[in-house]
């Protein structure tokens, strides 16, 4: 069923109300290419103005780039009349932006477009309200509504003990703490954790407690492996899904030829993806519509985040989510076996 981009939905069992299409922060970081100032405000302006009131950005992408930009277009828009209650704005803890040194070495940054400052990890109670206090002055604002603990899954680091290293530094060393402190004195709404392998939630939940997940690469129209377990037990306790890279990092927008999970795909997820957008077709559904609305079927999803660099792009996801699709295309995936038994589509 369409839905409209600007409608809310309540995020788990929390107070907050999301717009169902939020705005994804790391591609106007730089994620995959440098973008002038111009081109990110224009394309956060083509985010508002199609009724997106969520927006997701963290320290490390573009290395503080992103939050600088989202904060202009927050303070020019609350300045030009836009209600700061309308908006739910969302950045993560862990990471810590630190000049390099001397302060003319090489920028290390992965990222093209950002700005020449290095990471340092740190989840400790001093670090976690360090990483908070310097986001809100990047964005420019005094609270922010949802904070994400970042990047604590196992790929995300050169080693299984690294992580869990950092997870016990989170847990017993006063990240955790610092985390119910600022939920406590209402200066951010809720509390999550951003998940990007498999599993994750389960090794999370064992430790601590959240009111969301930031979901990225797993559950997607190519792979709905946490559906049963993960997905079920969020379901199970009122926790919310904000989804990120809703395409699965491109492939799920451009075809079998672009990037899976930030890297080239596999040849079973190419000739996944291809018999996937080959039954679309079939139903002149563009394969991007039906990925957006078929995590917006879970009743767990609360929002679908997808990056933009251009207002184009801002205007294709919106439309995306308005295209009719017919239930015999999700039949169809059905009975070819490319959606897993009992995944939520769309009534």
């Amino acid at each position: 069923m369409p839905v409209n981009p600007a409608s809310t939905r309540r995020l788990g069992v929390t107070d907050v109300e999301v717009t169902v299409l939020g705005f994804g922060g790391a591609t106007i970081g730089g994620i995959s290419r440098a973008l002038t100032e111009a081109q990110a405000q224009e394309t956060l302006a083509a985010a508002f103005d199609a009724g997106i009131r969520l927006f997701d950005t963290a320290p490390s992408y573009g290395n503080g780039q992103s939050e600088h930009r989202i904060g202009a277009q927050l303070r020019d828009r609350i300045l030009s009349g836009c209600d700061r209650a309308d908006l739910v704005l969302a950045t993560k803890v862990g990471k810590l932006l630190r000049r390099p040194r001397p302060p003319d070495a090489p920028d290390a940054t992965e990222w093209p477009g950002g700005l020449p400052f290095r990471i340092r990890w740190d989840f400790t109670y001093g670090g976690v309200m360090r990483a908070y206090d310097d986001s809100l002055q990047r964005l420019g604002v005094t609270r922010v509504d949802l904070l994400t603990i970042h990047d604590l899954d196992y790929s995300e680091h050169e080693s299984p003990e690294v992580a869990d290293r950092l997870l016990d530094q989170l847990v017993n060393g006063g990240g955790r703490r610092a985390l119910a402190e600022l939920q406590a004195a209402g200066e951010i709404r809720a509390v999550g954790a951003g998940v990007n392998d498999v599993g994750s939630i389960t090794r999370f939940a064992e430790r601590f407690e959240v009111d969301y997940y930031l979901l990225a690469m797993p559950y997607s129209l190519v792979d709905q492996r946490p559906l049963d377990d993960e997905l079920a037990w969020c379901l199970d306790r009122g926790i919310g899904i904000i989804k990120g890279a809703p395409y699965a990092s491109g492939i799920l927008a451009a075809g079998a030829t672009a990037t899976y999970d930030y890297r080239a795909p596999s040849a079973e997820v190419r000739s996944t993806v291809s018999r996937i957008a080959a039954v679309c077709a079939r139903h002149g559904v563009p394969l991007r519509a039906a990925a957006l609305q078929f995590l917006l079927a879970h009743p767990a999803v609360a929002a679908v985040i997808p990056g933009a660099s251009t207002p184009e792009e801002v205007a294709d996801n919106a439309r995306m989510l308005t295209v009719s699709i017919p239930a015999d295309l999700w039949r169809e995936l059905q009975h070819e076996r490319l959606l897993q038994d009992g995944a939520p589509t769309p009534a």
